[in-house]
Protein backbone atom coordinates (compact mmCIF):
# COMPACT_ATOMS: atom_id res chain seq x y z
CA UNK A 1 0.00 0.00 0.00
CA UNK A 2 1.50 3.67 -0.55
CA UNK A 3 2.67 5.77 1.98
CA UNK A 4 3.73 2.38 4.39
CA UNK A 5 6.22 3.76 5.56
CA UNK A 6 5.08 7.20 7.29
CA UNK A 7 2.45 5.02 8.27
CA UNK A 8 4.12 2.63 10.20
CA UNK A 9 6.57 5.56 11.52
CA UNK A 10 3.28 7.19 12.63
CA UNK A 11 2.72 4.04 14.30
CA UNK A 12 5.56 3.82 16.08
CA UNK A 13 5.37 7.67 17.72
CA UNK A 14 1.64 6.85 19.33
CA UNK A 15 1.61 3.51 20.60
CA UNK A 16 2.14 3.88 24.55
CA UNK A 17 3.80 0.97 25.71
CA UNK A 18 4.92 -0.54 22.96
CA UNK A 19 8.24 0.03 21.95
CA UNK A 20 9.59 0.46 18.73
CA UNK A 21 13.63 -0.11 19.88
CA UNK A 22 15.98 -0.53 16.51
CA UNK A 23 16.34 -4.67 17.75
CA UNK A 24 12.40 -5.47 17.72
CA UNK A 25 10.66 -6.82 14.84
CA UNK A 26 6.87 -6.36 13.89
CA UNK A 27 4.39 -7.44 11.17
CA UNK A 28 2.70 -4.66 9.19
CA UNK A 29 0.28 -4.75 6.33
CA UNK A 30 1.29 -3.80 2.95
CA UNK A 31 -1.55 -5.46 0.68
CA UNK A 32 -4.83 -6.42 0.92
CA UNK A 33 -7.16 -8.28 -1.87
CA UNK A 34 -10.58 -9.61 -2.33
CA UNK A 35 -12.38 -11.65 -4.84
CA UNK A 36 -16.17 -13.01 -5.23
CA UNK A 37 -17.93 -15.22 -7.40
CA UNK A 38 -19.55 -14.04 -10.61
CA UNK A 39 -23.18 -15.24 -9.65
CA UNK A 40 -24.70 -12.12 -8.02
CA UNK A 41 -27.91 -12.91 -6.06
CA UNK A 42 -30.09 -10.55 -4.36
CA UNK A 43 -33.10 -11.06 -1.65
CA UNK A 44 -35.29 -11.00 -4.61
CA UNK A 45 -33.27 -13.77 -6.62
CA UNK A 46 -33.39 -15.85 -3.52
CA UNK A 47 -36.59 -15.57 -2.72
CA UNK A 48 -37.61 -16.38 -6.03
CA UNK A 49 -35.48 -19.58 -5.81
CA UNK A 50 -36.72 -20.67 -2.53
CA UNK A 51 -40.78 -20.29 -3.31
CA UNK A 52 -39.61 -23.02 -6.34
CA UNK A 53 -38.98 -25.30 -3.28
CA UNK A 54 -41.77 -24.69 -1.12
CA UNK A 55 -39.65 -22.40 1.31
CA UNK A 56 -41.23 -18.99 1.85
CA UNK A 57 -39.39 -15.54 2.74
CA UNK A 58 -39.13 -12.34 1.20
CA UNK A 59 -36.91 -8.95 1.11
CA UNK A 60 -38.50 -7.02 3.93
CA UNK A 61 -38.26 -10.27 5.88
CA UNK A 62 -34.39 -10.82 5.32
CA UNK A 63 -33.77 -7.04 5.04
CA UNK A 64 -35.02 -6.28 8.43
CA UNK A 65 -33.56 -8.96 10.53
CA UNK A 66 -30.29 -8.74 8.89
CA UNK A 67 -29.34 -6.09 6.84
CA UNK A 68 -28.55 -8.23 4.01
CA UNK A 69 -29.86 -7.05 0.66
CA UNK A 70 -27.49 -9.37 -1.38
CA UNK A 71 -24.72 -12.10 -1.45
CA UNK A 72 -22.62 -13.92 -3.85
CA UNK A 73 -22.96 -17.59 -4.41
CA UNK A 74 -20.31 -19.96 -6.24
CA UNK A 75 -20.51 -21.41 -9.63
CA UNK A 76 -19.67 -24.52 -10.40
CA UNK A 77 -15.81 -23.89 -11.65
CA UNK A 78 -15.65 -21.71 -8.05
CA UNK A 79 -13.74 -23.48 -5.37
CA UNK A 80 -12.09 -21.80 -1.67
CA UNK A 81 -8.85 -22.69 -3.74
CA UNK A 82 -9.63 -20.00 -6.74
CA UNK A 83 -11.38 -17.60 -4.70
CA UNK A 84 -8.96 -17.63 -1.80
CA UNK A 85 -5.58 -17.50 -4.78
CA UNK A 86 -7.82 -14.44 -6.34
CA UNK A 87 -7.91 -12.36 -3.47
CA UNK A 88 -3.94 -13.21 -2.35
CA UNK A 89 -2.85 -12.67 -5.72
CA UNK A 90 -4.36 -8.92 -5.54
CA UNK A 91 -3.13 -8.55 -2.16
CA UNK A 92 0.22 -9.15 -4.18
CA UNK A 93 -0.24 -7.50 -6.33
CA UNK A 94 -1.03 -4.12 -4.43
CA UNK A 95 2.13 -4.65 -2.18
CA UNK A 96 4.07 -5.23 -5.63
CA UNK A 97 5.50 -8.26 -4.26
CA UNK A 98 5.89 -11.65 -6.45
CA UNK A 99 5.52 -15.56 -5.56
CA UNK A 100 9.65 -15.37 -4.30
CA UNK A 101 9.18 -12.79 -2.25
CA UNK A 102 6.35 -15.09 0.03
CA UNK A 103 7.25 -17.63 2.88
CA UNK A 104 4.40 -18.42 4.68
CA UNK A 105 0.76 -18.81 3.75
CA UNK A 106 -2.40 -19.03 6.37
CA UNK A 107 -5.76 -19.81 5.21
CA UNK A 108 -8.52 -19.67 7.51
CA UNK A 109 -11.48 -21.75 6.39
CA UNK A 110 -14.15 -23.42 7.43
CA UNK A 111 -14.86 -25.36 3.88
CA UNK A 112 -11.53 -26.66 2.50
CA UNK A 113 -11.84 -28.08 -1.04
CA UNK A 114 -10.54 -31.57 0.33
CA UNK A 115 -9.90 -32.90 3.59
CA UNK A 116 -6.29 -33.32 2.57
CA UNK A 117 -4.18 -31.25 1.64
CA UNK A 118 -4.73 -27.68 2.96
CA UNK A 119 -6.21 -25.75 1.54
CA UNK A 120 -3.39 -22.88 1.97
CA UNK A 121 -1.07 -25.69 0.19
CA UNK A 122 -3.56 -25.42 -2.53
CA UNK A 123 -3.37 -21.64 -2.98
CA UNK A 124 0.56 -21.96 -2.49
CA UNK A 125 0.58 -23.82 -5.47
CA UNK A 126 -1.54 -22.07 -7.12
CA UNK A 127 0.56 -19.01 -6.58
CA UNK A 128 3.83 -20.55 -7.66
CA UNK A 129 5.22 -19.82 -4.15
CA UNK A 130 7.44 -22.93 -3.48
CA UNK A 131 9.14 -21.65 -0.06
CA UNK A 132 8.21 -21.30 3.04
CA UNK A 133 5.52 -22.89 5.13
CA UNK A 134 1.53 -23.15 4.39
CA UNK A 135 -1.76 -24.41 6.79
CA UNK A 136 -4.83 -24.15 7.57
CA UNK A 137 -6.45 -22.44 10.46
CA UNK A 138 -9.94 -23.18 11.57
CA UNK A 139 -12.11 -21.46 14.01
CA UNK A 140 -14.78 -20.49 11.24
CA UNK A 141 -16.33 -17.00 11.34
CA UNK A 142 -12.95 -15.85 13.89
CA UNK A 143 -10.88 -17.88 11.14
CA UNK A 144 -9.06 -14.91 9.88
CA UNK A 145 -8.61 -13.47 12.66
CA UNK A 146 -6.99 -16.26 14.97
CA UNK A 147 -4.87 -16.77 11.12
CA UNK A 148 -3.59 -12.96 11.50
CA UNK A 149 -2.38 -13.61 14.97
CA UNK A 150 -0.97 -16.72 13.80
CA UNK A 151 0.99 -14.90 11.15
CA UNK A 152 2.04 -11.67 13.38
CA UNK A 153 3.37 -14.58 16.03
CA UNK A 154 5.74 -16.16 13.41
CA UNK A 155 6.95 -12.97 11.69
CA UNK A 156 8.01 -11.53 15.35
CA UNK A 157 9.54 -14.79 15.60
CA UNK A 158 11.62 -14.37 13.19
CA UNK A 159 10.34 -17.92 10.97
CA UNK A 160 8.97 -15.63 8.51
CA UNK A 161 8.76 -12.31 6.29
CA UNK A 162 6.39 -11.85 4.12
CA UNK A 163 2.93 -14.17 5.20
CA UNK A 164 -0.37 -14.23 3.07
CA UNK A 165 -3.04 -14.66 5.06
CA UNK A 166 -6.39 -15.77 4.34
CA UNK A 167 -9.70 -16.20 4.69
CA UNK A 168 -12.05 -18.02 2.18
CA UNK A 169 -15.37 -19.81 2.38
CA UNK A 170 -17.96 -21.46 0.46
CA UNK A 171 -20.73 -22.16 3.18
CA UNK A 172 -23.34 -22.43 -0.10
CA UNK A 173 -22.23 -25.85 -0.29
CA UNK A 174 -23.32 -26.39 3.50
CA UNK A 175 -26.31 -24.83 3.47
CA UNK A 176 -29.57 -26.67 3.79
CA UNK A 177 -31.82 -24.25 1.54
CA UNK A 178 -34.73 -25.73 2.88
CA UNK A 179 -34.07 -24.05 5.94
CA UNK A 180 -35.00 -20.03 5.68
CA UNK A 181 -33.53 -19.31 9.56
CA UNK A 182 -30.47 -20.26 8.16
CA UNK A 183 -29.69 -20.22 3.90
CA UNK A 184 -30.86 -16.42 3.39
CA UNK A 185 -27.65 -15.50 5.68
CA UNK A 186 -24.64 -16.64 3.78
CA UNK A 187 -22.64 -15.52 1.28
CA UNK A 188 -19.59 -16.98 -0.12
CA UNK A 189 -16.15 -15.24 -0.85
CA UNK A 190 -12.43 -14.43 -0.04
CA UNK A 191 -10.16 -12.24 1.30
CA UNK A 192 -6.41 -12.06 1.99
CA UNK A 193 -3.83 -9.57 3.12
CA UNK A 194 0.38 -9.20 2.88
CA UNK A 195 1.85 -8.99 6.45
CA UNK A 196 5.66 -7.95 5.83
CA UNK A 197 8.36 -8.09 8.89
CA UNK A 198 9.00 -4.35 9.85
CA UNK A 199 11.00 -2.55 12.92
CA UNK A 200 7.62 -0.57 13.32
CA UNK A 201 4.50 -1.56 15.00
CA UNK A 202 1.87 -2.90 12.33
CA UNK A 203 -0.64 -5.25 13.98
CA UNK A 204 -0.22 -4.12 17.62
CA UNK A 205 -2.20 -6.69 20.24
CA UNK A 206 -3.99 -9.48 19.20
CA UNK A 207 -6.47 -11.55 21.47
CA UNK A 208 -8.07 -15.55 21.17
CA UNK A 209 -10.74 -16.70 22.99
CA UNK A 210 -12.64 -20.25 22.77
CA UNK A 211 -15.39 -21.78 24.76
CA UNK A 212 -16.15 -25.08 23.44
CA UNK A 213 -19.25 -25.55 25.97
CA UNK A 214 -21.09 -23.53 23.08
CA UNK A 215 -20.08 -25.58 20.76
CA UNK A 216 -23.86 -26.76 19.92
CA UNK A 217 -24.98 -23.64 19.16
CA UNK A 218 -23.55 -22.92 15.62
CA UNK A 219 -21.74 -26.23 13.72
CA UNK A 220 -21.77 -28.43 11.14
CA UNK A 221 -21.60 -31.37 12.90
CA UNK A 222 -21.91 -34.27 9.88
CA UNK A 223 -18.02 -36.54 9.35
CA UNK A 224 -17.15 -38.70 6.67
CA UNK A 225 -16.57 -42.40 7.39
CA UNK A 226 -15.92 -45.37 5.32
CA UNK A 227 -16.88 -43.43 2.19
CA UNK A 228 -19.63 -41.78 3.55
CA UNK A 229 -21.57 -38.63 5.14
CA UNK A 230 -22.65 -39.44 8.59
CA UNK A 231 -24.27 -37.52 11.20
CA UNK A 232 -25.85 -33.72 9.84
CA UNK A 233 -23.91 -32.13 6.71
CA UNK A 234 -25.07 -28.72 6.96
CA UNK A 235 -25.21 -26.21 9.02
CA UNK A 236 -27.12 -25.64 12.13
CA UNK A 237 -27.64 -22.48 14.64
CA UNK A 238 -29.35 -21.16 17.21
CA UNK A 239 -29.63 -17.94 16.09
CA UNK A 240 -31.00 -16.53 19.11
CA UNK A 241 -28.28 -17.93 21.72
CA UNK A 242 -25.70 -16.76 18.96
CA UNK A 243 -26.86 -12.75 18.79
CA UNK A 244 -26.82 -12.96 22.89
CA UNK A 245 -23.42 -13.95 22.50
CA UNK A 246 -21.84 -12.22 19.88
CA UNK A 247 -23.07 -8.91 21.26
CA UNK A 248 -21.58 -10.09 24.66
CA UNK A 249 -18.37 -10.54 23.82
CA UNK A 250 -17.88 -8.51 20.73
CA UNK A 251 -18.03 -5.06 22.96
CA UNK A 252 -15.94 -6.56 25.88
CA UNK A 253 -13.11 -8.17 23.45
CA UNK A 254 -12.71 -4.52 21.78
CA UNK A 255 -12.49 -3.08 25.19
CA UNK A 256 -9.73 -6.39 25.96
CA UNK A 257 -7.98 -5.93 23.04
CA UNK A 258 -7.54 -1.93 23.38
CA UNK A 259 -6.66 -1.71 27.00
CA UNK A 260 -3.55 -4.29 26.20
CA UNK A 261 -2.39 -1.32 24.24
CA UNK A 262 -2.74 1.29 26.48
CA UNK A 263 -5.62 2.62 23.99
CA UNK A 264 -9.36 3.38 24.33
CA UNK A 265 -11.99 3.30 21.91
CA UNK A 266 -11.54 7.12 21.33
CA UNK A 267 -8.18 6.89 19.51
CA UNK A 268 -10.02 4.04 17.15
CA UNK A 269 -10.60 4.92 14.02
CA UNK A 270 -12.40 2.17 12.38
CA UNK A 271 -13.75 -1.25 13.15
CA UNK A 272 -13.77 -3.86 10.79
CA UNK A 273 -15.78 -6.69 12.51
CA UNK A 274 -17.45 -9.92 11.36
CA UNK A 275 -20.17 -9.42 9.66
CA UNK A 276 -23.05 -11.21 10.29
CA UNK A 277 -25.97 -9.23 11.15
CA UNK A 278 -26.72 -5.43 11.16
CA UNK A 279 -27.85 -5.59 14.33
CA UNK A 280 -24.96 -7.43 16.07
CA UNK A 281 -22.55 -4.66 14.55
CA UNK A 282 -25.34 -1.52 15.93
CA UNK A 283 -25.27 -3.50 19.41
CA UNK A 284 -21.91 -3.34 19.26
CA UNK A 285 -20.80 -0.04 18.40
CA UNK A 286 -23.49 0.97 20.93
CA UNK A 287 -21.74 -0.54 23.88
CA UNK A 288 -18.68 0.61 22.95
CA UNK A 289 -19.93 3.89 22.57
CA UNK A 290 -18.33 4.26 18.98
CA UNK A 291 -20.25 6.13 16.61
CA UNK A 292 -21.71 3.60 14.01
CA UNK A 293 -19.92 5.69 10.59
CA UNK A 294 -16.61 4.25 12.34
CA UNK A 295 -18.08 0.86 11.68
CA UNK A 296 -17.20 -0.47 8.41
CA UNK A 297 -20.18 -2.81 7.27
CA UNK A 298 -20.59 -4.75 4.43
CA UNK A 299 -23.03 -7.42 5.22
CA UNK A 300 -25.73 -5.71 2.99
CA UNK A 301 -23.77 -6.67 -0.08
CA UNK A 302 -21.54 -9.74 1.07
CA UNK A 303 -24.08 -11.49 3.48
CA UNK A 304 -22.50 -13.51 5.96
CA UNK A 305 -19.35 -15.42 4.12
CA UNK A 306 -17.61 -16.61 7.53
CA UNK A 307 -13.64 -16.33 7.77
CA UNK A 308 -13.59 -14.06 4.39
CA UNK A 309 -16.48 -11.46 5.63
CA UNK A 310 -13.57 -9.11 7.74
CA UNK A 311 -11.08 -9.45 4.81
CA UNK A 312 -13.65 -8.29 2.63
CA UNK A 313 -15.03 -5.59 4.27
CA UNK A 314 -11.40 -4.54 5.28
CA UNK A 315 -10.72 -4.88 1.69
CA UNK A 316 -13.18 -2.55 0.70
CA UNK A 317 -12.46 -0.18 3.42
CA UNK A 318 -8.80 0.46 2.02
CA UNK A 319 -10.09 0.47 -1.70
CA UNK A 320 -12.19 2.94 -1.03
CA UNK A 321 -10.15 5.47 1.14
CA UNK A 322 -11.83 5.25 4.39
CA UNK A 323 -8.77 2.97 5.87
CA UNK A 324 -5.57 5.46 5.50
CA UNK A 325 -2.15 5.56 6.58
CA UNK A 326 -1.55 5.89 9.90
CA UNK A 327 -5.49 4.80 10.80
CA UNK A 328 -5.48 2.29 14.14
CA UNK A 329 -8.21 -0.38 13.02
CA UNK A 330 -9.51 -3.14 15.15
CA UNK A 331 -10.59 -6.26 13.37
CA UNK A 332 -13.19 -8.88 15.53
CA UNK A 333 -14.26 -12.33 14.65
CA UNK A 334 -17.63 -14.45 16.76
CA UNK A 335 -18.49 -17.85 15.03
CA UNK A 336 -18.81 -21.24 15.97
CA UNK A 337 -16.89 -23.04 18.35
CA UNK A 338 -17.36 -20.88 20.26
CA UNK A 339 -14.45 -18.41 19.17
CA UNK A 340 -13.61 -15.13 19.00
CA UNK A 341 -10.89 -12.58 18.61
CA UNK A 342 -9.26 -9.44 17.50
CA UNK A 343 -6.56 -7.91 15.76
CA UNK A 344 -6.10 -4.24 16.67
CA UNK A 345 -3.77 -2.55 13.52
CA UNK A 346 -2.09 0.40 12.76
CA UNK A 347 -2.06 0.68 9.19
Amino acid sequence: MSQTDTAASAASRSLPGIPASAGARFARVIGVGSALPARRVTNDDLVADLAARGVETSDEWISTRTGIRQRWLAGPDDTTTSLGARAARAAMEMAGVGPDDIDLVVCATSTPDQIFPSTACLIQNELGIHQGGAFDVQAVCSGFVYAMANADALIRAGVAKRALVIGADVFSRIMDWNDRSTCVLFGDGAGAVLLSASDTPGVLVSRLHADGRQSGILSTPGSVRGGAVCGHPFLRMDGQAVFKLAVRVLADLAQETLQAADLSVDDLDWLVPHQANIRILSATASRLGLPEDKVVSTVAEHANTSAASVPLALTQAVKDGRIKPGHLVLMEGVGGGFTWAANLIRF
